[in-house]
């Protein structure tokens, strides 16, 4: 892993035909229209259901809300095929797109042609939990549209990334480094802008507990890449075993512990599930943070 020589974390993030401001945490709320996903499967499921609750974390404070239609669990993920993809997400992004101007769009898939479509539908952002690997396409696509990009850390497939088949590290921070200034490399070789990507270094993909907390802690180093940086701990599996709850709803305590601490350490963005409790808790320690950077009173 090799530090770029742009600044380590930019003041905005440009994505199809806005920006998003870097001077206070950003939330992306997860929309995850879905049977089957790990902590909300099946709740959102039909378009009514995912556009009223895509309404409601706007009202609580998400900055981009982050549409999903494929699940990627650690137990038992199936790929989706494109065409049910598509009817998944495809009418969720239009109607937000249509109710909800203001909000940043975000589609969460590893299919070119699904964010192709969901781009074309008002979709702002492509988050690929990939970060590119499994459709060589998608680089291209999101620099066709000025999309934002999110690149996640990832190794495998849909069906075994979130599991620990592929978890073996000689480095984890500087492994995951590399691999991400890698796809990054990809990514900006087909197009696509500098300022438009994000890096997510995708914690339990393919990560024991030790390798998350590792990543976690290692956020400076990840910053070093230059790019902004998006931490995704919301309700995950690390942070179950941290705290002895299994259940992943009740997992919102270490969640918003791992996302204040990332947030002290640089990362900027940040994926969830519970917006409300995410929104006050960061703004709160933002807020510290901004008060003892001034010094003494």
């Amino acid at each position: 892993m090799t530090a770029a020589p742009a600044p380590a974390t930019a003041a905005v993030w440009a994505v199809r035909g806005r920006t998003v401001t870097l001077d206070r945490p950003r939330l992306l709320g997860i929309l995850n229209v879905t049977p089957d996903s790990f902590s909300d499967g099946g709740e959102f499921f039909s378009p009514d259901a995912a556009l009223a609750r895509a309404e409601a974390m706007a009202a609580e404070g998400a900055d981009v809300v982050d549409v999903g239609g494929e699940s990627t669990r650690p137990q038992g993920a199936e790929p989706v095929d494109e065409a049910e993809e598509l009817r998944r997400v495809v009418p969720v992004v239009r109607a937000l797109a249509r109710r909800l101007p203001d909000v940043t769009i975000s589609v969460d898939t590893v299919k070119a042609a699904v964010a192709d479509a969901a781009l074309g539908e008002g979709a702002h952002v492509v988050n690929d939990v990939s970060g590119g690997r499994l459709d060589a396409r998608m680089a291209a696509v999101c620099a066709r549209h000025g999309a934002g990009f999110v690149i996640m850390h990832s190794r495998g497939t849909v069906r075994d990334m979130a599991t620990y088949r592929h978890a073996g590290y000689d480095d984890v921070v500087n492994d995951v480094g590399a691999e991400l200034e890698a796809r990054a490399a990809a990514a900006l070789a087909a197009g696509v802008a500098r300022n438009r990507i994000v890096l997510d270094p995708g914690l339990g993909f393919a990560k024991r507990s030790e390798h998350s907390l590792a990543v976690l802690a290692g956020i400076p180093r990840l910053r070093a890449l230059g790019y902004p940086i998006l931490v995704g701990a919301s309700r995950k599996r690390f942070v179950g075993e941290l705290t002895g709850e299994p259940a992943p709803a009740g997992r919102l305590a270490g969640t918003l512990g791992a996302h204040v601490a990332a947030l002290m350490l640089g990362a900027r963005l940040f994926r969830v599930h519970d917006v409300r409790a995410a929104r006050q808790s960061l703004d709160v320690a933002w807020a510290v943070r901004a008060r003892a950077a001034e010094g003494p009173a």
